[in-house]
């Protein structure tokens, strides 16, 4: 399902916060059948979250999200075979849950530059409540390399492509392409570092203003 601007919907019932459905976060032939079971894996990654955001990966343990998420250690071995398993599950979930959070924000922008600030605040937002976000991820790039890629490639990608179609629309400057997005991404990443991790001291609204002004001089096509 896409939305007015290229971008995935959500599905139905989703919105921002934790996903309801991660039956796709489980292991290779562990996936729930249930709505039980998928509540049981979204209450488990939950726990990773905070027991790896807490104490890293190599200090987290197993036990220590069993008992977070107040599950018998069989319930863990019913959808992860192991701690890098639930790790690897957790990366991709995360990096789905930016884009449902995301992607909402983007349909109601009236145009690409409206669009991005919309992204923008909605990113610092979540980051805002989810500030285990940047360990997980970052630890990502020693513990598992290939997850650590994949999220920023197809956040990246996510964004090539929206600024692609903006530019077909005449929105924005018809030179726009991967390395624009890439430089976007990382503004992005290291804003919700700055105003979410480190310290909040300044509102969310005003540093989407501040970017969308930047980015309409930069990339608008300053008319």
């Amino acid at each position: 399902m896409v939305d007015g601007r290229g971008n995935a919907a959500t599905s139905p019932g989703s919105g921002p916060g934790r996903r309801a459905d991660s039956g796709e976060a489980a292991s290779a032939g562990k996936e729930p059948r249930t709505a039980r079971g998928r509540r049981t894996l979204r209450t488990i990654l939950d726990a990773a979250a905070e027991e790896f955001g807490e104490k890293g990966f190599h200090e987290g343990s197993i036990s220590g999200i069993t008992r977070r998420a107040g599950v018998a250690l069989g319930s863990f071995y019913t959808y992860f075979d192991s701690k890098d398993d639930v790790f690897r599950a957790l990366v991709r979930d995360m990096s789905e849950q930016v884009r449902e959070n995301v992607a909402p924000a983007l349909k109601g922008a009236t145009d690409q530059i409206a669009a991005e600030r919309a992204a923008l605040l909605a990113f610092i937002r979540f980051t805002r409540t989810h500030k285990e976000i940047y360990r997980i991820i970052d630890e990502a790039e020693f513990v598992d390399p290939d997850s650590f890629r994949l999220h920023y490639a197809t956040t990246a990608d996510r964004i090539a492509r929206r600024l692609r179609a903006a530019a077909d629309r005449g929105e924005i400057r018809d030179d726009v392409g991967e390395i624009h997005a890439w430089a976007i991404m990382g503004m992005n990443v290291f804003l919700g570092l700055r105003y979410s991790v480190w310290d909040e001291d300044v509102g969310p609204e005003t540093i989407a203003d501040t970017v969308a002004t930047m980015l309409a001089r930069g990339i608008g096509t300053g008319e």
